[in-house]
């Protein structure tokens, strides 16, 4: 069976870092390589950014090189920007990584991401983590 070609939203990475968090498994699954991950750079700076601010720069650093060094995350260049999501343009980044990857979803919390449902092409699926964790079962 394929693994799932999954974009993670910062916000889902986010929560998913500590050992603590109830959405660690989403981490975990990643480093297990049950799903893989698709990203560019306009993603990864984000996922820098913010992870130095909720954590601190040193704990970005070790995740940016952990994620660069698995096997099943995959770094594309996303050549077409199709601005799908108005409400915050700052999320289509994941869409248009989406589309470049042809992934099977975002998982996301949030809920800019829902105009997708209405939008029939192109095709961008989204999941909640908790949708993400039935997928992935």
């Amino acid at each position: 069976m394929n693994k799932l070609k999954i974009i993670l939203d910062t916000n889902v990475l986010l929560v998913s870092i500590s050992s603590k968090s109830q959405y660690h498994w989403v981490f975990q699954c990643l480093l297990s390589n049950l799903y893989d991950l698709y990203i560019s750079n306009e993603i990864l700076m984000e996922y820098e950014e913010v992870i130095c601010l909720k954590f601190n720069p040193a704990v970005a650093k070790n995740i940016i090189r952990t994620l660069l060094a698995l096997p099943n995350v995959q770094q594309i260049t996303v050549y077409y920007k199709w601005n799908l999501i108005q409400a915050d343009s700052d999320d289509n980044k994941f869409v248009d990584c989406a589309i470049t990857a042809g992934a099977d979803y975002i998982v996301t919390q949030d809920k800019h991401f829902n105009i997708l449902e209405k939008i029939d092409f192109p095709s961008v699926a989204i999941a909640t983590i908790h949708q993400f964790k039935l997928l992935i079962a």
